[in-house]
């Protein structure tokens, strides 16, 4: 059975996957650092686990745990590479699959923004994220979550 796990530092659409995980049943696995450290109390479904702040703790973390088959929500494009090699489900929180044959470009950018930064370039952040950005994520998880 598929598992979901959340990259959850920062992740902007934890309640829907609370949510919609809860109404097929599926076990949640929110992992972040103790710097992220909350009280708030989620449904049984929901298992909260903390790591130690550190460089990729949490992603080092998610992929002790994953299985082929669950379901890794995380916009870090590094734990998506390593998430894809052993073969689960990734999702960016704006909706978009990372595959395969898409992740070694987001790696490239990636690389290429840092490269800039250290450069002393600047970058711009990201933008306000959108309730319809949120109810895209919603229609593409739960496409997901009732195909298989």
């Amino acid at each position: 059975m598929m598992r979901i796990f959340i990259d959850a530092d920062a992740c902007p659409v934890t309640d829907i996957i609370v949510e919609e995980a809860g109404k097929v049943n599926l076990h949640v696995f929110l992992v972040r650092s103790y710097a992220h450290y909350s009280t708030y109390l989620y449904p049984e479904h929901v298992t909260t686990q903390y790591i130690d702040t550190g460089n990729d703790a949490v992603d080092y973390a998610i992929v002790r745990q994953i299985w082929p088959h669950d379901l890794v929500v995380t916009q870090d494009y590094g734990l998506a590479a390593l998430c894809l090699a052993k073969k689960t489900i990734v999702l960016h929180h704006l909706g978009y699959q990372f595959k395969q044959d898409n992740i070694d470009s987001k790696l490239m950018d990636r690389h290429l923004h840092a490269k800039a930064r250290k450069a002393g370039k600047r970058t711009k952040g990201p933008k306000k994220f959108t309730q319809e950005q949120k109810e895209t994520f919603r229609k593409r998880l739960r496409s997901l979550l009732y195909s298989g």
